[in-house]
Parts: structure tokens; C-alpha cells; sequence
């Protein structure tokens, strides 16, 4: 069979005499000249990459932990065709560890004035914004023996949003909420709820539900039923400060927030509730106001997105005093800080009577599952020690949550798994005694 391409000339070449080869320049340049025009042929008949043309497509956002496809449509229009390699460069963290090189690198041919697409799959292992660096081309001669190499600039920015990992407990406590609304056969009173309508009395109904006067109107005992009070104000506000970059489990402690920030606004948003955001550390990083019901968990999860926890200590009075601006009349106030004595004790504790004064106040915060797991170590010396240490944080933690239940503050600590579903509870409970 006969031989084509690179395997001829090296062949071709491998047959010249060992006597062709002559020391002398005359000799060297005999013998390479047909290489030298061969790569010459090669590099000519190579088609140019700075006038190829490069457009995006795809996917502009997807979910931490989901993939998304980005696709490169390469036009070739040039009269010679395209046989090339091309690299799609996108951040590190656009792929799993290990996986970029197979992801970001193609082969495609691009015959002459047509277009060809690529797509490159993205599985971002972080939460932002990844935007596209340089496409790399490198386009091959027939025989391949020179290329012609380019880059270009094609922008995209793929948004990573949070995963909202807690969307699995909503059914159940949409479940609940419709008990306290009044719309199953569970009917609840609490104080300042409002009422809703009047019903034939049942055994096991508070006998305080009694209307009197409607009784002695029907020849049965009827009771009031209640409902919780709608269209009450949620802010939810998330410290982005340094110790929201702590890392529990595999993440950071913002993101364990953002989950259980995301469940309580799609249960209040579903109750008729107003839900607004602020993020602040020194200044305000993110803050939404006045959404829809409808609009407001996909304008939570896109703002969300872009926020990351940053290496300077919490200003609580800016925090205070911003909080109050954005919160005008009285509301259920939401923070998710940390419940280390130091930020306690010597920022939050000292404002926080401007808060309480005029807000129901929540403070969410993410406990370290590591640390139980280490206070319940036994066995050798290390592990004793290790118990000891974790009992004296944990120790500290419940003495922060006592000072600021002696505010009036409810407080919620749980780790990053338990705490959306035990803030959603704590929500329906202040809902069911009336407290908001």
C-alpha cells in the first residue's frame, strides 16, 4: 500500500544512500531540500486562524454541581479547508479536577466557506461567574508537518448559581403552613392572627374558638377559625464578612446560609410574606427590594451567585443601621452571622437593642458537624483532648445563643443539613404564635 503524508517523506528520506549524505553545506542542503519544500507546500496549504470567525452559544447559567454546554461555531472563510486542534480555555474551577483537558480540547475539519460547531461541557465546581478566556487554534498542512497557530477572544460568562440543595424539605413545610393558614381540617389560633371564617365546632377545637353569639344565632356550636397574618416583611441578611469564609464540610459557611436563606424564601414568599435580601461586611454587597412572589427566589438565587465571603471584620453598626433603613416598619428580621464570642460579644450585642427595639430578630447560624463528632471522641489521648476542646466551643456557642435570647432574639444553630428545615420551623412558629 502505498505510503501518503508525513510517512512518504520520512520513508523517502530514510532511503537516500548513506554516501548522499556530504558534510558540506551544498551536501545538507540537497538532501533537506525536499523536507524544506515540503514543509513550505504544508504551511501554505495550512488555512489561516486570524481570519477564521468565532461566535458563542449555549448556556448562560446553571446550578453548582450541574453542567453546562457552551457552543463554539468556527466559520472557515477561506478558500482552503480546515484540519485543526482547537483548546477552549475556560477558569480551573470550570471542571471537575482532572477533567479540563479532555473538556476544553477539540479536533474539527471546516471545509472551505462552511462553519462547523464544538461544544464544550462545563461543570463548575464554584459559585460566580466563570468567563471564557482565549480559544486556541492550531490549523495543520496536509501532511502535517507545520502549523499556523492563533488565538481569540470569543466572550461568555456562564452564571453558577447556588444548588438549593434544601429544596427537598419545601413540600413538607408548605405542608404545615397550609395547617396554620387554615386550609386543612388542623386549624391553630396565636395571638394577632387574623380571622378567617366560622365552622361547626369539633371535638378537640379550643373551646376559646367558641362564637357565642353566633351559636345562639344556629343550633350548633360554632368556632372561629384563624389564619396566620399575610403580606409581612422578611429581610434576610446575610453577613459576608471573614467568618462567613470559614469552611464547614467541603464549603463555605455563605453557602450553607444561602441554602437556608433560599428555603425561608420560598415558604414566606408562598405564606403571602415579602422577602428582601441584604448582604453586607463594610458595605452593602448585594441588596433586593420589592420582588413579586413570583420573581422573588430566581432574583434571590441570581444575586446570591455572585457573592463571595470577604476577609475583613463585620462593621455591626454600619450592619444595624443599614438594616434599619432597609426595613423601615416593623419586620422579621433574618441574620446569618457565626456565634463566635468575639463578633458577639464585641460588635452585634452592643447595637443590638436598635434592632430588637423595632424588629422581631432571627439569628441563623451554621454549627460545625466535625466538632460534635469531636466532643464525642474517645479512646486515646488525642481524642480526649479533642472532646475537651469541642466541648468548650461548644460550651461557648450556647452561652452566645443564651445572651442573645436574653435580647428577645430567637436563635437557630444547626448544622449546614439541619439548619434550613429547623430555620423554616422557627419561621412557622413565629408565625403560628403571631409574632410577626
Amino acid at each position: 500500500m502505498a505510503l501518503t503524508g508525513r510517512a512518504a517523506l520520512i520513508a523517502a528520506l530514510a532511503s537516500v544512500p548513506v554516501g548522499v549524505w556530504d558534510p558540506s553545506w551544498t551536501g545538507i542542503l540537497a538532501v533537506n531540500a525536499p523536507l524544506a519544500v515540503a514543509c513550505a507546500c504544508d504551511f501554505a496549504l495550512a488555512a489561516p486562524v486570524r481570519r477564521l470567525g468565532l461566535t458563542r452559544s449555549g448556556d448562560a447559567s446553571a446550578r453548582l454541581g450541574e453542567t453546562a454546554d457552551v457552543t463554539l461555531t468556527v466559520s472557515n472563510p477561506s478558500g482552503r479547508p480546515l484540519r485543526a486542534r482547537l483548546r477552549d480555555a475556560w477558569p480551573p474551577s470550570s471542571w471537575q479536577p482532572g477533567t479540563e483537558t479532555v473538556a476544553s480540547r477539540h479536533s474539527l475539519t471546516v471545509p472551505a466557506g462552511e462553519r462547523r460547531r464544538v461544544t464544550t461541557r462545563l461543570r463548575p465546581t464554584r459559585r460566580g461567574d466563570r468567563h471564557a478566556d482565549r480559544v486556541t487554534i492550531r490549523s495543520y498542512g496536509p501532511l502535517g508537518l507545520l502549523t499556523r497557530q492563533g488565538t481569540h477572544r470569543v466572550p461568555w460568562t456562564v452564571r453558577v448559581l447556588p444548588p438549593f440543595t434544601s429544596r427537598k424539605h419545601l413540600p413538607s413545610k408548605l405542608s404545615r403552613l397550609r395547617e396554620l393558614d387554615g386550609r386543612t381540617s388542623v386549624l391553630t389560633r396565636g395571638e394577632g392572627t387574623e380571622f378567617d371564617s366560622l365552622r361547626e365546632y369539633v371535638p378537640g377545637d379550643d373551646t376559646r374558638s367558641i362564637d357565642w353569639r353566633a351559636t345562639a344565632r344556629h343550633s350548633t356550636v360554632a368556632v372561629r377559625t384563624w389564619r396566620p397574618e399575610r403580606d409581612r416583611h422578611i429581610l434576610l441578611v446575610l453577613d459576608t464578612g471573614r467568618t462567613s469564609a470559614g469552611r464547614v464540610g467541603d464549603a463555605p459557611r455563605l453557602d450553607a446560609s444561602m441554602d437556608a436563606a433560599l428555603l425561608l424564601a420560598a415558604l414566606a414568599s408562598r405564606a403571602g410574606d415579602r422577602v428582601d435580601l441584604l448582604a453586607y461586611d463594610r458595605r452593602v454587597r448585594a441588596l433586593l427590594q420589592g420582588r413579586t412572589a413570583g420573581d422573588v427566589l430566581p432574583s434571590l438565587v441570581n444575586a446570591m451567585a455572585a457573592l463571595e465571603p470577604e476577609l475583613v471584620e463585620t462593621d455591626a453598626r454600619g450592619l444595624t443601621a443599614t438594616t434599619l433603613r432597609s426595613a423601615p416598619r416593623r419586620s422579621l428580621v433574618v441574620l446569618f452571622t457565626t456565634l463566635d464570642a468575639a463578633p458577639i460579644e464585641e460588635g452585634l450585642l452592643p447595637v443590638l437593642p436598635q434592632l430588637t427595639q423595632r424588629h422581631t430578630v432571627l439569628v441563623a447560624s451554621v454549627a460545625d458537624p466535625h466538632v460534635s463528632r469531636m466532643a464525642q471522641a474517645r479512646g486515646h489521648t488525642d481524642a480526649v483532648y479533642e472532646a475537651a476542646a469541642a466541648a468548650q466551643a461548644q460550651s461557648e456557642r450556647r452561652h452566645i445563643a443564651d445572651q442573645l435570647r436574653r435580647h428577645g432574639v430567637t436563635v437557630v444553630d444547626a448544622t449546614p443539613d439541619e439548619l434550613p428545615p429547623a430555620l423554616a420551623d422557627a419561621y412557622l412558629q413565629l408565625k403560628a404564635a403571631g409574632r410577626l
